[in-house]
């Protein structure tokens, strides 16, 4: 049996926040196929080897081989995200990953004609 499809794997996927939930529906309306959260990307290891910081981006888009990272909080706690993504750039520099920041989703949305969900990160007026 073949990979399961895109709005199968929506149903069964638990989103963190409305916006990724939005993403997931514009991606299935476009037939993109679609992964949530498929892979942790090691950042740092303790003394024994072990991995101790990871990061894992929010959808994995396997027709383009790309990573896209949803980060629709407000600036201001948005600078441990952009630290743990340089890291994983210096670390993985073959992995290719879009980050949409607050903003960006915003802009999609509007571009699509769609409004954020009421209460989710994107809508309120301060997040970035």
């Amino acid at each position: 049996m073949g990979a399961p499809s895109s709005s199968r794997r929506k149903r069964a996927a638990r989103f963190a926040n409305p916006a990724e939930e939005e993403f997931a529906r514009i991606l299935d309306f476009y037939g993109i196929r679609w992964e949530y959260e498929p892979r942790s990307f090691v950042l740092s290891w303790d003394r024994e080897g072990r991995p101790r910081e990871r990061f894992t981006p929010d959808f994995y888009l396997p027709d383009f081989d790309l990573y896209i990272e949803l980060t629709t909080l407000k600036q201001a706690l948005v600078t441990r995200k952009n630290r743990k993504i340089r890291r994983l750039r210096q670390l993985y520099p073959n992995v290719n990953l879009r980050v949409f920041y607050g903003r960006d989703f915003r802009n999609l949305l509007l571009k699509y004609g769609l409004r954020p969900a009421v209460g989710s990160a994107a809508s309120r007026s301060g997040s970035s």
